[in-house]
């Protein structure tokens, strides 16, 4: 591991100037040929974010893998939402004016159950809830499709982590088939993919941000990926991240965020990366020819 992350290390070094040089069409299909496409907070672009509405249409679009993001009600209840308030995408306000500032972590998982969270996208979408974990996580299974979960502010949920392992578990999303090829946890905080790390190591996980070469070789022993914008990586960045082993000895994969546009799907793919997670997954898919 450590003669192959040298000499990455050495070539991030090295000047990136061949890196701007265009490419033909055929040549970005050829280079994202293995690249994965995770669909952001579900197919995000079209339906409201992080519904199971979202999930379903990454689905009929023909993704497998979809983002999203967990946090705790006032009661203990996991749901899937991405801000730490309900402000943006549902009609909290309207619902419990008096509730300023509509954190999650003050409503009950009944409460939030009586949101609007599609309104905001669409009126096709008036009505669809903010789904608890449990609910998504058996969309996800009943589409036959994979899951890229994001633990949300964990310093503002103490413990989350044994909580979705808890029902994780429930769900039989702790099975051999899931762990294998269907479930990934990340999060910005090293300290909470650590702890998902030391209470299931057969897990894979993933870092999100871009940490320096230099500390890599720290994130590589709980971190299966390391997952950052894609506005702070170059092919050196990624072809260094690749050289290191993760915890289950195969090398570090990265997945990179959130790519919306053509351009970018194929230069992030001229780069290396394993996965590119975006709101738009068809886009992306024909940007690197393989629709």
């Amino acid at each position: 591991m450590y003669a192959r992350a040298a000499a990455a290390t050495a070539a991030a070094l090295v000047g990136t100037a061949a890196l701007v040089l265009p490419t033909t069409s055929a040549q970005a299909a050829q280079t994202g040929g293995g690249t994965v496409v995770v669909a952001h907070r579900g197919a995000s672009g079209y339906a409201p974010e992080n519904t199971l509405a979202a999930v379903d249409k990454a689905a009929s679009l023909g993704f497998d893998w979809v983002e999203n993001d967990v946090q705790r009600t006032k009661d203990g209840v996991l749901v899937v939402i991405h801000d730490t308030d309900l402000k943006r995408t549902t009609d909290v306000e309207q619902v419990f004016p008096k509730r300023a500032p509509w954190n999650v972590r003050d409503f009950t998982a009944a409460e939030i159950a009586k949101l609007d969270a599609g309104s905001w996208k669409s009126a096709k979408y008036a009505g669809a809830r903010v789904p608890t974990l449990q609910q998504y996580l058996r969309r996800v299974d009943a589409n036959g499709q994979k899951l890229l979960m994001e633990i949300k502010a964990p310093e503002l949920y103490p413990g989350i982590e044994a909580d979705i392992v808890r029902v994780l578990g429930k769900e039989k999303w702790l099975d051999r088939g899931h762990v294998r090829n269907r479930l990934i946890v990340q999060s910005f905080s090293a300290d909470s993919i650590r702890a998902v790390h030391q209470r299931r190591p057969d897990v894979k996980t993933g870092f999100l941000g871009t940490p320096p070469v230099s500390q890599l070789h720290s994130y590589a022993s709980f971190a299966d990926q390391i997952n950052p914008s894609n506005t702070t990586i170059s092919a050196a960045y990624v072809a260094a991240v690749q050289a290191f082993d993760g915890p289950h000895g195969r090398p570090l994969e990265v997945q990179t965020w959130t790519v919306n546009d053509a351009a970018t799907a194929r230069r992030v793919a001229r780069y290396g990366v394993d996965g590119i997670i975006t709101n738009y997954p068809d886009v992306v898919e024909k940007a690197l020819g393989r629709s």
